[in-house]
């Protein structure tokens, strides 16, 4: 009879056997062999330290751990290899083996690798309906062919499960396919509704706790003999830092998800408090989170935090050796290295110590900073060090303002004052905000107005505030143009102040010859935010008009080459380079007919999906660290800089999937289309009428013998050959909800994360132009349906086809973004929104076409003719003038 009372009940093993019963207390899975939790573990896996990674395992299994996790995820790692190797090792070794093995992974082909080697019966995490049933099915059987139990996600095709009722829908489905369909054993079920974060101070997340806790006992309660799990430690996600609480959050969390069945889950056994002896004030108020009791419960319980912030447990109060020093080398050590566990009570402690709170910010504070801003300077800190350094020093700011404020202090003196906007139509501000944060850090005050400022606000405000110089961003190609109008202003209202320019699209070239001329005072341009510190102070100097004069005739010897150079080379009138257009054999190519034609929007889409398709080194270089990503890791200067920004990236990327902190959005169409008289494109519907009109740029220099002037319009079929093509156009979107929490990050004084969630936010968009590219490719338009690449292939566009973009060298004119937008409605389908100067907001948005030609590839189109801008502006229907803004200022005459 025992033996039947087993079957009911979930039986892994490795050499012990180990069975989940009604008696058993809570199975505790070890989570630190595991590359995405544990970073030294990651590290010794990297380095093929195996002997080291098999002591992780046996610490777990010693400090209690009754299920091993292992998980090889992680994009430097052949994680099929890896997961092989490891296991294989693990089964040499007794002690470490007799637990049973939970085989981790989100990709299938390394838990299928994962099952061939390992002994004993293991336990899949994990498999969901989000790829369809017909995926669900196809692995589920597998599994029960392997002889393992398996973790089911609360995900279906839709998305992640984020509240009661689509937890129980989620997991009545799964049991049902498997149990009736794939006949799978109820009992080696193991759901995972999904534990949430709660205490965000977003409504949505309030009830997180309790929706769990409700779906959990529902499963017991309907599904028979299927077991639940979860990883407690997301609960507290939004108190990193704060272990006390953390601790409290986790073991009162485990409590009732224990009284309400859940009987597995990955605790960290050091972070779990004895849930007797948490405080009981602390326990009530974690309590009133998790059960949502009160409107203010999360309120209280971040009060409640701060008076614990920095405590810890006797295990963990060994005194850090720099906390020995004396009060000036604590504080520069806090700023240095950008900790700000401590800060308060150092500066309490000065505060107490000076006759005037202000001094305190006079001396230690701005000794600190010099300190910083010393280092930086030498090149021995890096931009990412020199933004966490700020978010110190402001915290610190803010704690002595109100005693300030008291004593009628006045205002601290600043080195000057320094206006900063994004110009009139362009929304993207991650370059202008890192320049504010730099320079405020080496005390200059910063009046920063934020994006699409117009001129006569630039002006207005620099008048009144008295400012000393005034800085002015873009990235989109019209705002060139822009910076060019703010200067002729400035100097018509004969405004005496220096002029700085920066942002992506941004030269010396443009600064020298297009805005330098126009205004009688200083126009200086910044490549990178590591320079801004010493211009500002060259241009404030006691002696800076030396400096000036200087920048003045660099400048205006600039130009004179510039335009020199410029009349040296040699272009062909728009006719002749039509007549030497790129010619393709329509009657012998391939031309797919797409299994879908029309719009569609997707909706709900999972953006964790996204994470294998980032392409890091942009990332890296708006933090102003340069080099390829992986390789940067490693660099010799910049690596240790790099890796630690890597890996609060990848921190703040886990808390984006996990709360769905950003909403992705996405619009695409696929359409008949013929080109006509040489240049454009026509758009048709599916009854063959003409909908729509693109209107391509065609390269006029004079090439070398044999090679063609190249317009886009040329990888699309002619109307005269009868021959039906296709094109398409699409817009994606990670942007919504960024300002939001850049803002929030802003009025916590914390411009490292302002920065850093914007700087995602644009990497995201990118991948997910790639994503859904990919997705076209393969299945919509389906003309490369065998496609198997890799990101680092997928980055370097190995693929067939082309994605360019309104705006960049391939199509330089901003205006086709409004045909886009009127052909699929982007703004009234999916929110995407044009300004003024057709820069998109939300700014982490990417729009284009898709082209299917074999022989279509990048191509920059090179410097445009005056005969190609007045044949253009007589297609556009507008002025040569308006053609030129909406063309590249760069490389018009």
């Amino acid at each position: 009879m025992a033996g039947k009372n087993n079957q009911k009940y979930l039986t892994l093993s490795g050499l012990e056997q180990l069975i989940v019963t009604p008696e058993s207390n809570f199975i505790n899975v070890g989570e630190r062999t595991n590359v995405t939790g544990s970073r030294k573990f990651l590290k010794l896996i990297k380095e093929e330290k195996y002997n080291e990674a098999l002591d992780v395992a046996r610490d777990q299994v010693e400090g209690g751990a009754q299920i091993l996790d292992v998980n090889m995820d992680e994009g430097m790692l052949d994680g099929k290899e890896a997961m092989i190797t490891f296991l294989n090792l693990i089964a040499s070794e007794p002690d470490i083996a007799k637990i049973p093995i939970m085989i981790d992974s989100s990709r299938w082909e390394i838990i299928e690798s994962g099952l061939q080697v390992v002994q004993g019966k293991s336990v899949v995490n994990s498999i969901s309906l989000k790829e369809g049933e017909t995926e669900f099915v196809r692995q589920a059987k597998l599994i029960k062919r392997y002889g393992a139990a398996v973790i089911v996600m609360a995900f279906d095709e839709i998305g992640q499960a984020d509240n009661y009722q689509r937890r129980i829908d989620i997991c009545k489905r799964s049991y049902d396919i498997l149990v009736n369909t794939v006949n799978f054993k109820p009992q080696d079920i193991i759901f995972d509704p999904n534990i949430f974060p709660v205490a965000t101070g977003m409504d949505e997340h309030r009830r997180n706790a309790l929706d769990f806790f409700e779906a959990t006992k529902w499963i017991r309660d309907n599904l028979p003999y299927a077991n639940v799990s979860g990883g407690v430690s997301n609960v507290s996600f939004s108190f990193r830092g704060n272990n006390v609480v953390r601790e409290a959050m986790h073991s009162a969390f485990l409590f009732h998800a224990i009284k309400n069945g859940m009987n597995l889950g990955i605790v960290n056994p050091t972070m779990l408090e004895v849930y007797d002896e948490i405080d009981p004030n602390l326990l009530e108020c974690v309590e009133d989170v998790l059960f949502n009791r009160r409107d203010d419960a999360t309120e209280r319980l971040l009060d409640f935090a701060e008076t614990v912030k920095g405590q810890k447990r006797e295990v963990d109060t060994a005194v850090q050796e720099w906390r020995t020093n004396d009060l000036q080398d604590r504080i520069n050590h806090a700023l240095v290295k950008g900790i700000d566990a401590f800060i308060i009570e150092d500066i309490e402690e000065a505060r107490l110590s000076s006759n005037k709170p202000i001094n305190v910010i006079e001396g230690p504070l701005m000794i600190g900073m010099n300190v910083v801003g010393d280092l930086f300077g030498s090149g021995k800190m890096f931009l990412p060090q020199v933004v966490k350094s700020a978010r110190v020093m402001k915290k610190a700011v803010a704690y002595l303002q109100p005693f300030i404020e008291a004593e009628k202090d006045g205002k601290i003196e600043a080195a000057g004052k320094i206006l900063m906007a994004t110009v009139k139509g362009d929304v993207h501000d991650i370059g202008k905000n890192i320049v504010s944060v730099v320079l405020g850090c080496n005390n200059y005050d910063i009046i920063d107005l934020g994006v699409m400022v117009p001129p006569e606000k630039i002006i207005e405000t620099a008048k009144k505030e008295n400012v000393d110089i005034i800085g002015l961003s873009g990235l989109i190609t019209p705002s060139l143009d822009e910076m060019v109008f703010v200067s002729k202003a400035m100097e018509k209202e004969k405004l005496d102040i220096p002029l700085i320019i920066g942002g992506a699209t941004t030269s010396r070239a443009h600064s020298a010859v297009k805005i330098a001329p126009n205004y009688n005072n200083t126009v200086v341009h910044i490549n990178d935010a590591s320079r801004a510190v010493t211009v500002v102070g060259k241009l404030l100097h006691d002696n800076n008009q030396v400096y000036k004069n200087q920048i003045r005739e660099e400048y205006e010897s600039f130009k004179e080459q510039f335009l020199k150079r410029g009349k040296k080379k040699e272009y062909l009138s728009i006719e002749e380079a039509r007549k030497n257009k790129f010619n393709i054999d329509w009657d012998n190519s391939e031309i797919t007919t797409p299994k879908q034609l029309g719009i569609k929007v997707v909706e709900d889409f999972n953006i964790a999906l996204l994470k294998d398709y980032i392409d890091w080194t942009p990332f890296f270089r708006s933090w102003d660290l340069h080099g390829k990503f992986p390789d940067i890791l490693n660099d010799k200067i910049v690596g240790k800089q790099a890796t630690e920004l890597y890996e609060d990236a990848k921190a703040m990327l886990k808390q984006i999937f996990n709360e769905k902190l950003l909403l992705a959005k996405a619009i695409f169409g696929l359409f008949k289309a013929n080109s006509v008289n040489d240049d454009d494109i026509e758009v048709h519907n599916e009854k063959g009428e003409t909908i729509s009109k693109f209107l391509t740029l065609r390269q006029q220099s004079t090439k070398s013998k044999g090679k063609p002037n190249i317009a886009l319009a040329d990888f699309i079929a002619p109307k005269s050959s009868n021959i039906q093509d296709h094109i398409g156009c699409f817009c994606v979107s990670t942007g919504f909800g960024t300002q939001e929490l850049a803002e929030k990050f802003e009025a916590e004084h914390d411009d490292y994360n302002s920065i850093m969630i914007k700087a995602l936010a644009d990497r995201l968009a990118e991948a997910y132009a790639e994503f859904l590219h990919e997705h076209i490719r393969t299945k919509v338009w389906a003309y490369s349906v065998n496609e198997n690449l890799n990101n680092k292939e997928l980055i370097k566009e190995k693929y067939k086809g082309i994605r360019p973009a309104p705006g960049y060298p391939a199509c330089p004119d901003h205006l086709e973004k409004e045909t886009i937008w009127q052909l699929l409605k982007v703004e009234k389908k999916i929110g995407v929104k044009l300004t003024e100067n057709l820069a998109m907001w939300p700014a982490a948005s990417v729009s284009g076409y898709y082209f299917a030609n074999e022989k279509a590839r990048y191509f920059g189109l090179g410097k445009i003719k005056e005969d190609q801008i007045k044949d253009y502006s007589q297609r556009r229907n507008i002025s040569i003038e308006a053609s030129r803004k909406w063309l590249n200022p760069n490389i018009a005459d």
